[in-house]
Parts: structure tokens; sequence; C-alpha cells
């Protein structure tokens, strides 16, 4: 460059034009020439191979590399020949050559670094493409291995403009631990929390967590150095600090998915001033059920055994054993549960009463399905308690509710 500086200048002294002003014009036509340089290589490399590549990227079977185009790797890297071109020609401009050195190489180790992290990105991407990202995920590694590409990069382009030894400067930032320590405080809690999580296998992508604390409620859908991302069921996006996991408690419905039951576990109430002994009317009646044929068989040959060895004067039902409405609803609704096809028949099932209260007698049935899909658990758990609820009067149990206006209003009008 300094060459054409010279065979332009020489050419101009020898037609005439002083020294100069032959100086000040050559000087404007390297500008001229370097400005159409950079345009005419920015032009073939964005218009020209840029377009071959991407058709060729396009074309082939490989999918990583699509993962490239789409972060605009090469379009971010392709950035750097105009400086490149300035860079070379700094030396055309005796009086500005350092500052336009140092200013181009500046330029050129920020568009590196920016393609660096382009790169990084893309690793994640190729990353999440396999399903053990979702058990490992990396996210939060790369985005410390940025920051310290970003911090020697920044030591390196302050060395740059100052004339500095990297060295010197990188000996400096012993004296800056503490602030940098309260500076990065988030990213150093977070990138131990992220190995906790990732060691202990507590986390993965696609968790269904709980976090009230933090409004949580959802999948997870991203991990981060200092964040977790939970979409929550109403679409909304929570943002949790990484570490927060660690320090509070959060539940995870993982080992449900694993499982493949969903639990039910949820009471009728019946009013108990239905329940009674069975008499054996009702007993005959219950023998054509079905569910619980062999049972009533069994129960009463059991009872009359019992009773026939202990001498129970029968007369009254108080003495001795007898089956009752709601014993009877109870085996009943438990072999229902058994014979059900969308009750999952591994895990455990389970018909109870709780303390009997304000509201009557608490049966509670505890079963899982055998699909832990949303829709699937409420329709399954609507079909069982529909059934429940309607068959309770085939035993003259009445399930409780509160008094409505219209039973008032019945009350009233006798």
């Amino acid at each position: 460059m300094i060459y054409v500086l010279e065979v332009i200048g020489n050419y101009l002294v020898e037609h005439g034009i002083s020294e100069g002003l032959s100086k000040v014009l050559s000087t404007g036509f390297i500008v001229i020439l370097v400005i159409l340089s950079c345009i005419v290589a920015d032009f073939i490399i964005k218009r020209v191979l840029l377009k071959l590549l991407e058709r060729y990227i396009r074309g082939n079977k490989i999918k990583w590399d699509n993962f490239l185009l789409e972060r605009k790797v090469f379009q971010k890297a392709s950035k750097i020949i105009p400086a490149i071109i300035i860079y070379i020609s700094a030396s055309a401009f005796d009086g500005f050559q350092v500052f336009i050195e140092k200013t181009a190489l500046t330029y050129i180790y920020i568009i590196s670094v920016i393609v660096v992290s382009s790169i990084l990105d893309v690793v994640d991407d190729v990353y999440r493409s396999f399903p053990v990202s979702r058990t490992k995920p990396i996210k939060g590694v790369l985005q410390v291995v940025k920051i310290c590409i970003y911090i020697i990069m920044a030591v390196i382009i302050i060395s740059n403009l100052l004339d500095k030894d990297p060295l010197i400067l990188l000996s400096g930032i012993g004296a800056l631990t503490a602030i940098t320590t309260l500076v990065f405080k988030d990213s150093i809690l977070g990138l131990v929390a992220g190995i906790q999580l990732s060691g202990n296998n507590m986390l993965q992508i696609g968790d269904w967590i709980e976090m009230p604390k933090y409004g949580a409620d959802g999948d997870v859908i991203d991990i981060t150095l200092n964040t977790v991302k939970v979409q929550n069921w109403d679409k909304t996006i929570v943002t949790i600090p990484a570490y927060a996991l660690i320090a509070d408690s959060f539940k995870n419905w993982r080992g449900m998915h694993d499982t493949g039951g969903r639990r039910i576990k949820r009471s009728i109430y019946i009013d108990t001033s239905s329940i009674k002994f069975c008499s054996a009317e009702m007993l005959e009646k219950f023998k054509k059920i079905q569910y619980i044929e062999d049972y009533i068989k069994q129960k009463e040959e059991e009872i009359r055994e019992h009773n026939t060895k202990n001498k129970v004067n029968e007369e009254t039902l108080v003495n001795g054993r007898h089956l009752t409405n709601i014993g009877t609803f109870r085996a009943y609704t438990q072999h229902y549960l058994k014979n059900h096809l969308q009750i999952h028949q591994g895990l455990i099932q389970m018909v109870r009463q709780l303390p009997p209260c304000e509201h009557g007698l608490p049966l509670e049935i505890y079963a899982f399905t055998n699909g832990t899909n949303w829709i699937f658990y409420e329709g399954v758990q609507a079909d069982v308690f529909d059934h429940i609820l309607a068959v309770a009067s085939e035993f003259e149990l009445r399930v409780f509710q509160s008094p409505t206006g219209h039973d008032i209003q019945q009350i009233t009008s006798k």
C-alpha cells in the first residue's frame, strides 16, 4: 500500500502538482480505494459466497450445520473482512497508522468474540438435539465458558489500546478478586447450583415442578447459568434463580411420569343418618351386583359361622356380626376400581374412611390412573366419581350436601 501511495505521489509531482498537494490527493485516492475494496469484498462475500454456502448447507444431509445458518455464524464472521482490509491499509496513513491499526484490531477482536459466542450457541443447539440434553443440560457450562472468553478478550483489547503486556493486566486482576466476586455473585452461585442440579439429577428440561414461593407451577423450558424458566399451565413464564432451587424446596412431578400413574385422592361425604345394617332383602339385592356377588356370599358364610360359634342371639342386630350398607358399598367401590380398565392395577388402591366431620362420613378413594396426561386423568377421575355418586343410592346411602334454597322451600311448603 505504501508502494502504491509513492507511485501515485511521484506521478502527480511529475505532472506539475506540488508535493504537499500530491500527498493529500494520493491519500484521498487510497481512502476511496480502501472504501471501495471494503464494499466490493462485502458484496462478494454476502451476495455470492454466503449464498452458495447456504445453498450447499441446505442441500446436504448433515443436520448440525443448519444451526450455523440459524445462528448466522458465517454472516457475523464475514464482518471481519473489511476490518482486515483497513488494518492492512493502515500503513498508507503515516500520522494515523497506529490509531487505525488499533481501532481495526479492536473491531476484529470484538467480532471474533461474537462469532465464538455464536459457535458456542450452535454447540448447545446441536447438543439439545440429543435425548441426553434433557438430563444433562450444558447451557450453564457454556455460559461460564463465554464469560471466561469475554474476560480474556477484554484484557487483550485493553492491552492493545494501552500498548501493555496482557500478563501485566492479568496480574492486576488478582487485586480485584473481591469486586469480581461481588459482580459475578449470581453467576458463581448459578454455576454451583447448576452442577448440583445436574450431578444429582434433580431437574431436567420438561420436568413439571411446583415452587409456590416464586409462583411456578408448570414445565421447565430452559436451564441457564443464572436462571431456570418455567412455563406455567396458564402459559405465563416464571424465571427462578438457579441457586434458589438448591436453597429452597420445590416439588418435581417427574416421578409421576416415570411411574406411569397419576394419583386420585378425593372423598365423598356420606350422610351418617343413612348408614345402617343390611337386611335380608338388601343382601339378596346386593347378590345381583356382579362385582360383589362372591363377596356377599363369602361374608354371609363367615358371619354365620362366627355367630353360630359364639352362640350369638340374633334377635337384635346389635349382637354378633352383621354387614352394613356402608361397608358393602366400600367393598363394591374397591372391586369397581380393581375392574376399571383405566385404573393402574400395579399401584396402590384403597377405599378408606376418614374421621367423621360436620359434613358426614368421608369415604376417600385413593388410586392411580394408568396414564399421566392431564386431560386423560381428569376424565378418568370424573368417570369414577360419576359412577360412585350415582350408585350410592343403590346401597340406600345418601351423599351429604349442605341444604340449598330448594331444600328449604320443600320444608316450608309441607
